[in-house]
């Protein structure tokens, strides 16, 4: 009995070592082959490039968070940049500015001026057919939101909605990890190939990367569309009236503006010392008591010239990964304060309760899904001078 006993257990012993051998290679060999991604979660994986490579991430010293670059696997390239006078031009500001010394060169590694991140999706001709167009629409979105995408193109991106003049849409995105990044990876590759509205670098796209998402914006900006009168920055999840934002704040019967920066404006804000806290800011990254003016990433509106300038200031100043007061920061080194609006319920970052009178007089709402946004704007054309008249004679 004895001996059957001991013979058992030798074998439970040795099943149980099969076993670990095995776990330990879907583990750390074939999981890893499979979907990119270790069981430990160490490297992302995002899409482009000639081989497997992995980047360090960056840590901020007082927070657990950690920013990722990339891991690059093989991929086809979806579009690729062309060479254009522009972007050299870019390409030359960007070496001069981190040639300098090597702790330039890590800062402004760091930093959200994304010369560092290629293009996997890039729509670089859009502007050349339309000379200078007024508005640029930047939108930052996710590649899972499709029909927040979809809706917007059907209502206030609506390109071909503003008769005489040029109004380009473009929604910013990066990439997503792992084995859900494959897929959505070519879903996004037909949907940039049916509508030429997308452009995507090859940076983690998570909320603390927002900024390098912005970023990017404005060097696309800067690079194939120089001469756009104004440029929009908004969220996925936003109503926004873009017919009360041309014709009634950015007049495209005047002579465009320069050096202008308009949204809701942010003033007197102190940095959130809650670690807790979604906008939580080590003093160790931004130190002083203040933020300089800023106006809230929901969305602001600024002339085509700030674009390079932006940009260009980008390189020298350390990243914050609050996308708005980033921006302030890098307007307040280029010693320009963003313009209050004409009233201060234009740009709203909160949601505002729908009426088709109160909504044809606003710029911006935030918080709407793409059925909303889809029931509200198609009301909104139907209903707005009738609603609104209505109203003013009954307060007369």
């Amino acid at each position: 009995m004895q001996w059957r006993r001991r013979h058992c257990c030798a074998h439970i012993v040795k099943a149980l070592s099969v076993l670990g051998v095995l776990v330990f290679l879907v583990h750390q060999v074939w999981q890893p082959r499979l979907t990119g991604m270790p069981w430990w979660k160490g490297h992302p994986v995002v899409f482009g490039g000639d081989g497997l490579q992995i980047s360090k991430p960056t840590v901020n010293s007082s927070s657990k968070d950690v920013i990722w670059k990339s891991v690059i696997v093989p991929q086809e390239t979806v579009k690729t940049d062309s060479n254009v006078s522009r972007e050299n031009e870019i390409d030359l500001i960007e070496k001069n500015t981190t040639s300098n010394s090597s702790q330039n060169a890590e800062r402004n590694a760091r930093s959200a001026g994304n010369g560092f991140f290629p293009y996997i999706i890039n729509e670089p001709d859009k502007c050349a057919k339309l000379n200078s167009p007024f508005l640029v629409l930047l939108v930052t979105t996710e590649a899972r939101k499709v029909e927040a995408r979809n809706a917007i193109r059907e209502t206030w991106g609506r390109q071909s909605a503003f008769q005489g003049l040029r109004v380009i849409r473009l929604f910013l995105l990066g990439k997503t990890e792992g084995e859900l990044g494959l897929i959505q990876q070519k879903t996004l590759a037909t949907e940039s190939q049916r509508h030429h509205d997308i452009i995507q670098q090859d940076f983690m796209d998570t909320y603390k990367n927002l900024t390098i998402k912005t970023m990017m914006g404005m060097k696309w900006v800067a690079t194939f569309c120089p001469r756009a009168s104004y440029v929009m920055k908004t969220d996925s999840d936003m109503f926004v009236n873009t017919e009360y934002l041309i014709y009634k704040l950015l007049r495209p019967d005047l002579t465009p503006k320069k050096n202008f920066f308009t949204g809701n404006n942010m003033r007197n804000f102190s940095p959130n010392r809650n670690q807790d806290s979604k906008w939580y800011m080590p003093r160790d990254l931004y130190p002083n008591p203040r933020y300089p003016p800023f106006c809230s990433g929901t969305g602001y509106v600024f002339s085509g010239d700030l674009a390079m300038k932006i940009y260009q200031v980008s390189l020298t100043v350390p990243y914050l990964h609050l996308e708005d007061v980033y921006v302030g920061v890098c307007l307040a080194k280029l010693q320009i304060e963003p313009t209050p609006p004409p009233n201060e319920f234009l740009f709203n970052h909160w949601r505002v309760s729908y009426s088709s009178c109160r909504y044809s007089h606003l710029i911006t709402s935030h918080g709407f899904n793409p059925n909303e946004l889809l029931k509200y704007w198609h009301h909104l054309q139907n209903n707005k001078h009738k609603a609104c008249l209505y109203l003013y004679n009954k307060k007369a």
